[in-house]
């Protein structure tokens, strides 16, 4: 407890030093660079009185890293004043960090402000970096529609620095929310669009068949027996390895159970690709949707006759 004490003190007199600095008369235009340079110390004190404390530590967490927020947030403040910006945007980064276990929208709004001003001195792959993390918050929140919006903003910046795959990470993770969302066109755009990037990429190819299976179970999802159909021949023309995999297989006996309304072939199905390659829970929630829609189906069907 000492140390978490003795730590949370000269944070505190660090500041009142950096507040007295600040409001007092500057002559020179040292002055924000000193209190910079308290305000720096306090709140590396107020980290250490975090990481040290082991009595109430949820409490502590929250005082430390909230007030070691507030004098990152200040210290920011000064290196703007003196107009050091590039300092300033890395200040609002570790403020950002502070905040994180505290408050989301609180540490989004940190790195938003860093982002804007790594955008106003061109470090736009800087940008690029913390609008991603932005949309890892609000993932992390499960916030779904922020992290979309966060994720397609850190998939423009890096295409157009020309990071792919950071872009194509970004744009994947687009998908697969728009997908939960219900928002399937959106989904198989993304999912065919980076298929088609991938074919002529070395590196990248073996991820082929992985994109067109996502795109084939949103299809799927529609419960348009055609339009799974027409997805199918095109995938296959685009990649005529396509038609010998095992995921390919997978969609069009998924497709043609579909057909025949048949929910016990539709199981089978997908418990013998389950047996081969585990479904990750995206795949799954997917599969359990095409299922309802084929029970409601049957159930219309028996109303009727």
């Amino acid at each position: 407890m000492g140390d978490h004490h003795h730590h949370q003190v000269r944070a505190e007199e660090f500041e009142k030093k950096a507040e007295k600095k600040l409001s007092g008369w500057g002559i020179f235009g040292s002055k924000y660079e000193d209190a910079a340079d308290l305000l720096e110390k306090a709140a590396n004190s107020f980290k250490l009185a975090k990481s040290l404390s082991t009595v109430n530590v949820i409490n502590v967490w929250i005082v430390s890293g909230d007030q070691a927020g507030k004098a990152y947030l200040k210290l920011a403040d000064c290196h703007l004043k003196s107009d050091s910006k590039h300092d300033a945007a890395n200040v609002y980064a570790e403020a950002a960090k502070c905040y994180k276990k505290v408050d989301t929208n609180e540490a989004a709004s940190c790195l938003e402000r860093a982002v804007n001003i790594f955008c106003e001195i061109g470090r736009l792959n800087m940008a690029a970096r913390y609008y991603k993390e932005i949309a890892e918050y609000y993932e992390a929140d499960q916030k779904i529609d922020q992290a979309i919006s966060y994720f397609e903003k850190a998939a423009e910046f890096f295409q157009n620095e020309e990071v792919t795959t950071s872009a194509n990470q970004c744009n994947l993770k687009v998908a697969q929310y728009a997908a939960q969302l219900e928002q399937y066109e959106k989904a198989i755009k993304i999912y065919e669009e980076i298929a088609c990037q991938s074919l002529n990429n070395n590196l990248l190819k073996y991820g082929v068949k992985g994109h067109l299976l996502n795109a084939g179970m949103c299809h799927l999802c529609k419960a348009d027996v055609v339009s799974i159909t027409n997805a199918l021949e095109k995938y296959q023309d685009l990649d005529p390895t396509f038609t010998g995999t095992r995921e390919c297989k997978f969609l069009s006996d998924l497709a043609a159970a579909m057909d025949e309304e048949d929910i016990a072939k539709f199981t089978d199905v997908v418990k013998e690709f389950d047996s081969m390659t585990p479904l990750d829970s995206w795949k799954t929630t997917m599969l359990l949707r095409v299922k309802e829609k084929l029970k409601a189906k049957e159930l219309e069907e028996d109303d009727l006759t």
